[in-house]
């Protein structure tokens, strides 16, 4: 496919398209195995975690959600998880949104697992930094459509197809914001870890990362919500849940369903923002745990003053 000199406008017609599909052509045909043991590894993460949540009653998973939220964060979350997650089930689209938060919950794992590392490594070289930044533009600005035509060439319709397609689409947040959180780390701390003879991957665990964590915690709630409205998207694609609810409803000008379905990502997406984002607070206010392990504190340190002022008078 050569480039070819147009008399009409007199810009040359760059064969990029068909550049494209000998490319793809070539990986399908060369790693064949690969992709299949990909689909198989995420038929089995996303399908078996979907059956976890769909086995025990409903009710169940609402009570550990709210239980959940009220440890993060405070009691009047659990009280809003409760009513907007029973709308779910009142409006029986409990099992689509428990697919669908299967879904988002694995992407979510595989963008940090590959995001995070990637994001430290960017922060650590400005070389590394150069060659990410513009990967993380195509995949951030690419319409989201346009992900689904190559996933399903190579994954075929299905789950694995909208999973891949929504681990492209939520990925950037996740190394933009870790490589920002810890540049911003005070460079005095760091020097100061180095004084002290700490290596690079103890200053990294120490001081680093936990600085840095409300930045990555920030990006982890938009690779959550970015996930969530790709999972949606995805159901032109068989990615199952909510999405093929509101494909099927766009097909059928059902407009009952579509708003079911549509309330039904809204109340998943709050209950997943609150939650990322109590989480990603320095201070969670409120929250339970935050709660009783200061009380827990307390009585150890208490403890430790009545030790210390008694062991003098046994002494004597």
């Amino acid at each position: 496919m050569s480039i070819q000199w147009e008399t009409d406008t007199g810009v040359p017609r760059i064969p990029v398209g068909g550049w494209i599909d000998s490319g793809f052509d070539w990986v399908e045909a060369n790693l064949k195995p690969v992709f299949t043991a990909i689909r198989d590894a995420v038929d089995w993460a996303v399908n078996g975690l979907t059956d976890v949540l769909n086995a025990p009653p409903a009710l169940v998973i609402v009570a550990v959600l709210a239980v959940l939220a009220w440890a993060i964060r405070d009691w009047k979350l659990a009280v809003g998880s409760v009513a907007g997650l029973a709308f779910i089930i009142a409006v029986a689209q409990w099992e689509n949104a428990m697919a669908t938060l299967a879904l988002v919950l694995v992407a979510t794992v595989v963008c940090l697992a590959i995001g995070i590392p990637l994001g430290v490594l960017a922060a650590r070289s400005d070389r590394v930094s150069r060659v990410v930044r513009p990967v993380m533009d195509l995949m951030q600005t690419m319409p989201a459509f346009a992900w689904l035509i190559p996933v399903v060439a190579l994954f075929r319709i299905g789950v694995p197809g909208a999973l891949v397609a929504t681990v492209i689409f939520a990925l950037p947040p996740a190394v933009r914001l870790t490589e920002l959180g810890i540049r911003q780390v005070d460079a005095e701390v760091v020097e100061a870890g180095r004084a002290f003879g700490g290596t690079p991957r103890q200053i990294l665990r120490g001081i680093q990362l936990p600085l840095a964590t409300p930045t990555i915690m920030a990006g982890v709630n938009q690779v959550i919500m970015l996930a969530l409205s790709m999972a949606v998207i995805a159901g032109l694609v068989g990615g199952g849940g909510l999405g093929t609810a509101v494909v099927t409803s766009i097909s059928r000008l059902n407009l009952g369903l579509g708003f079911e379905a549509g309330l039904s990502v809204v109340v998943l997406a709050i209950y997943l923002d609150r939650i990322t984002a109590a989480v990603g607070a320095r201070r969670p206010g409120g929250g339970r745990l935050r709660r009783l392990r200061e009380r827990r504190a307390i009585k150890t340190d208490q403890a430790a003053a009545d030790a210390e002022e008694a062991r003098p008078a046994t002494a004597a």
